[in-house]
């Protein structure tokens, strides 16, 4: 599966989504883009409307949001991923989005699977936070139902009993996923863990386990970032992730998108 910008999904090349939790300014998103890019990465993500437990925390910038997603995103070349939150955003989400994505607390909100499904956008769909690996491939059948061929599962981690991570990175159904479907499967180390200095290690293994790519929260100054910023890589150590990807993608036949860190 391709986006319009290019990127790909499930083929030889790998997916590398990079961007922060939520997106704050123009000079935030921009000095984001410009470092992603360069560091091989194919897709801006960044959250316009953001699901927060708290709704005194930071909801997001909304469209503005997205226009700023988009302006940074066409810049550098990049495919954007953003989540929508309400079927009734779709539309407006998909004016400025490559793909749209269904978070984890939405993953079995039927009626906003239905709409996604109809925007003929591609769908990201996160494992829901504590969804069984059927309930997730049912709410998979409902995009594709609603006649989207081009639906992602990205898996971030599931509810643990364990506090020492943010949740339970279940990389065993990746090679799973291979065997009871079709679709491409990514894998989010930041939501995975919630902790920085993991995300690259997980990222390594997600890759090695034959997954399509990756969704990793990427903040210039992570210490100062209204969401997410313990579980944020800063570009500088995003940059020597995705070079220590190469020799593991090519390990097990893959690629990552810039050609120079692939050599």
């Amino acid at each position: 599966m391709r986006l319009q910008s290019g990127a790909s999904f499930g083929g030889d090349t790998l997916a590398i989504c990079a961007g922060p939790c939520s997106v704050e300014s123009a000079e935030q998103i921009e000095a984001t883009a410009k470092a992603v890019s360069a560091a091989g990465a194919n897709v801006l993500r960044g959250g316009a409307f953001k699901p927060r437990t708290s709704p005194y925390a930071f909801q997001g910038l909304g469209v503005r949001g997205l226009e700023l997603l988009r302006t940074s995103a066409d810049r550098y070349g990049l495919g954007v991923v953003t989540e929508v939150l309400d079927p009734r955003d779709v539309a407006i989400v998909a004016r400025y989005a490559d793909m749209l994505q269904i978070g984890a607390r939405n993953m079995q909100n039927f009626s906003l699977l239905r709409e996604a499904g109809e925007s003929g956008k591609p769908v990201l769909l996160k494992r829901g936070l504590a969804a069984t690996v059927d309930e997730w491939l049912m709410a998979a059948e409902y995009l594709l139902v609603a006649g989207n061929d081009n639906v992602v599962l990205c898996e971030r981690g599931v509810r643990s009993f364990d506090p020492a991570t943010r949740n339970l990175l279940d990389l065993s159904v990746v090679p799973l996923l291979a065997e009871l479907t079709h679709l491409p499967v990514i894998v989010d180390p930041s939501h995975g863990t919630g902790v920085a200095r993991l995300v690259e290690p997980m990222a390594l293994a997600a890759v090695a386990a034959g997954a399509d790519g990756l969704l990793v929260e990427v903040h210039p100054d992570p210490a100062s970032a209204v969401s997410d910023g313990a579980q944020s890589l800063t570009p500088d150590a995003f940059t020597a992730m995705t070079r220590a990807l190469a020799a593991v993608a090519s390990a097990v036949g893959r690629r990552l998108p810039a050609a120079s860190l692939a050599a």
